[in-house]
């Protein structure tokens, strides 16, 4: 009986702590995926300022603009180019 009670007592406060350790890491993967994407749009607003014209897709901004390379959504999700407003858009 005692063992019973020291195991529920454990799942308790496993129930409360695992949550608050988890919750800033989805929001710092959430703050990288922001700033990628601003980071992309700005890319997007140069290169049309240079070119009088809008990028076709992402990989054309790679080399004069994004010199690194297209960053990597850190939960694997995806980035493209909308061509309808010309924006970056995450697929999950």
């Amino acid at each position: 009986m005692e063992l019973l009670v020291v195991v529920t007592i454990i799942g308790i406060i496993a129930a409360i702590v695992v949550p608050r350790i988890t919750a800033p890491t989805d929001k710092a993967r959430d703050k990288v995926r922001e700033s990628h994407i601003a980071q992309m749009n700005q890319a997007i607003e140069l290169y049309r300022l240079a070119q009088d014209a809008n990028p076709t897709a992402l990989g054309d901004l790679t080399t004069d603009y994004l010199p690194d390379g297209l960053p990597v959504d850190p939960d694997g999700g995806t980035y493209s180019l909308n061509s309808t407003t010309h924006r970056v858009d995450y697929t999950p």
